[in-house]
């Protein structure tokens, strides 16, 4: 039987990739007594790699937002992974890490991360309200354009 947050995605029409497997030497999340850490996502979609570039050079704020929903995605689909498939088992999404590729003269990045943020306040209601920082680096992983990490309280 469908949680409640399952049916919610499903009622907004969203479906979640696969948990992504780590592509270096670490895990994609660890949980550590109520809280769930979930490394870096970058905008992969069932194994294919989603938005590279860089905002400020081509690549539009729009762009990025879009991003950052999909590194969202990931991240609901790993904390998925760490409730063994139970996202009712969230109680709050604590906090979001927003690295964003862009140019020195850039200054949008809440803008982006928004495209994060927003996602997890539909999904979760008041539960995906969140702490946030959103940061420009001159460059992420593979190229691509936004990179998130994130804490979650789980019961």
């Amino acid at each position: 039987m469908a949680g409640r947050i399952d049916a919610r995605l499903q009622e907004l029409g969203i479906e979640l990739p696969k948990a992504a497997s780590p592509a270096a030497n670490y895990v994609p999340y660890v949980i550590s007594g109520d809280l769930v850490f979930v490394a870096g996502q970058v905008p992969f979609w069932n194994g294919e790699l989603t938005s590279i570039g860089r905002l400020g050079d081509g690549f539009e704020v729009e762009d990025g937002r879009k991003a950052a929903r999909t590194c969202a995605l990931n991240i609901i689909a790993q904390v998925k992974a760490a409730c063994g498939g139970d996202l009712d088992r969230v109680k709050r999404i604590v906090k979001l890490g927003c690295f964003v590729n862009a140019t020195p003269d850039f200054n949008k990045h809440p803008v982006v991360a928004n495209g994060a943020s927003d996602l997890m306040v539909e999904i979760f209601g008041d539960a995906g309200k969140h702490a946030r920082f959103a940061v420009g680096s001159n460059t992420l992983p593979l190229g691509v354009a936004v990179e998130i990490d994130a804490v979650v309280e789980i019961e």
